[in-house]
């Protein structure tokens, strides 16, 4: 073993190699550019890896709402789905043959049908409608110096058609109600206006009544007097039949008038002006 001095490297033995490099890892160490942690580790702080996941889609209709709103709304669902088949079990039954059913329960079908719900089905054979029926009504008022006078006539049926036309959710008020009073009448009268069984003063009060109040609404009564009596009469035409059917039948309009009814104390004092 050599003891030269001098800076020389020491040898330790035959065949070694130099002494293995010793780095200072408190100078090696780089800070990265990126704080942020890489997935799949844990930051300095102790918790997981706050990369966040795809976002949730938010909830929409009743299941966004708490859970007494979607009670309540199920509630309502159910109310409703009940009416609609109640309604339809009733319309049902109403335009359904005699059974019996119709037959235990026939006035609580009827008071649940007429007169908004009442189905016609005269539209189709074997006896669809042919005619024209307008119900036309007079009045005699009498004025506060106790004179009488005799008013035009007014077409309720025409102004039951001006209410419809071009409305797209017409009232069954309008469509209905004056011709089903007219068809009650008729039912319950004969050809001379005289009643046929039981109803059919019930029939004429039904339709005095109505008229009493469309005269009132109008103002037929004017500004100083009341109802006296009233008039009813129908005029019907026949409808006319497509140009290329060549049938020929006659337009003119047959009259159906009946006689004079006294307006009650009770009703005119509704049409004082």
């Amino acid at each position: 073993m050599d003891a030269a001095g001098g800076g020389g490297n020491a040898r330790l033995g035959p065949g070694a190699g130099p002494e293995p490099e010793v780095l200072d890892e408190a100078a090696s160490w780089t800070e990265p550019d990126d704080a942020t942690p890489v997935p799949g580790t844990v930051a300095a702080t102790g918790d997981p890896d706050p990369t966040p996941g795809p976002p949730l889609e938010p909830r929409t209709g009743v299941a966004a709402l708490s859970p007494r709103y979607q009670i309540g709304a199920a509630l309502a669902l159910a109310v409703v789905a009940v009416a609609v088949c109640v309604h339809l079990g009733m319309v049902f039954l109403h335009v359904a043959p005699s059974n019996t059913v119709t037959k235990k329960h026939g006035k609580a079908i009827e008071e649940w049908v007429y007169p908004e719900f009442e189905q016609n089905w005269k539209l189709f054979a074997p006896n669809p409608l042919q005619q024209n029926i307008a119900v036309q009504v007079r009045a005699q008022v009498r004025t506060a110096d106790g004179e009488v006078r005799t008013t035009g006539w007014y077409d309720l049926s025409a102004e039951d058609g001006r209410a419809i036309d071009g409305n797209l959710l017409p009232s069954h008020v309008d469509q209905n109600l004056l011709r089903r009073s007219w068809d009650f009448f008729a039912a319950t009268h004969g050809a001379d206006n005289r009643p046929v069984g039981v109803r059919g003063a019930l029939s004429e009060t039904y339709l005095r009544r109505i008229v009493v109040l469309r005269l009132d609404r109008d103002g037929a009564a004017g500004r100083d007097g009341v109802l006296d009596s009233v008039q009813v009469r129908t005029s019907t035409t026949n409808v006319r039949p497509p140009e290329w059917s060549g049938e020929q039948i006659s337009q003119k309009p047959v009259y159906r008038v009946l006689p004079w009814w006294s307006v009650p104390a009770d009703e005119a004092e509704g049409a004082v002006k």
